[in-house]
């Protein structure tokens, strides 16, 4: 559905230019209504968000890293891979890539349709080093159920609240880039916790607390 020259340039994009000396490892996530690509990176100084979407010079990270993927051919020219991969999926009839900077450098590739029975935006599944979040929370949640993560991080919330990386270790989730962005985002996206400083999401201070809509989920699941 998404076209394989897409996903893979922008895998070899996310590998050549990130940070390598960051212990983030590369993630690639599928939801369902789209594929993002994280990597711990950023731009170069000259380039913005709106300028790669052009034509423009390639600046590589890891220039050394990028040369043999080129003579190997799994980058075809230098500085066309994103607007390579926004004439693929316009092509391909699917909505233009999105690209941010997030903790990060993520692509967006957007998936043509929602498939049955999961919401728009519901992770559907996760591979990041030796992580995979498995598929299926909407049904789960619907018949009463949660996965044993979920009901362990909210009840180590109920007392107190708790920092990302206690409820990482209670999670039992080895890559702290793989929680937050593919577990403690869908927690928070549920609205079972909340930040308790909204204003500073990545203040250093930053905990997460057990909401009402939180304890009900812990009630409904101790009744089933």
């Amino acid at each position: 559905e998404i076209p394989r020259d897409v996903v893979s340039e922008a895998i070899v994009n996310a590998v050549v230019h990130r940070d390598y000396t960051s212990h983030g490892s590369v993630q690639v996530m599928l939801f369902a209504d789209r594929l993002e690509i994280w990597n711990p990176g950023s731009l170069p100084a000259t380039l913005t968000l709106e300028k790669i979407r052009g034509p423009h010079c390639s600046i590589p990270a890891n220039p050394l890293l990028a040369e043999p993927m080129y003579l190997s051919r799994y980058i075809e020219k230098m500085g066309t891979g994103i607007r390579d991969m926004i004439q693929r999926c316009v092509e391909s009839k699917l909505r233009e890539p999105e690209f941010q900077i997030s903790d990060g450098f993520v692509v967006k590739i957007f998936r043509p349709t929602v498939p049955h029975g999961n919401k728009t935006g519901q992770v559907t599944g996760q591979v990041a080093g030796q992580v995979k979040l498995r598929a299926g929370h909407v049904g789960r949640q619907v018949a009463g159920q949660v996965d044993p993560w979920v009901v362990r991080v909210l009840q180590a919330c109920k007392t107190e609240p708790q920092r990302s990386v206690e409820l990482q270790i209670v999670a039992g989730i080895k890559h702290r880039e793989s929680f937050q962005r593919g577990y403690l985002d869908y927690l928070l996206k549920q609205g079972w916790l909340a930040r308790t400083i909204p204003e500073k999401p990545q203040s250093r201070l930053q905990k997460y607390q057990l909401t009402a809509k939180g304890e009900n989920c812990l009630k409904k699941h101790q009744k089933s």
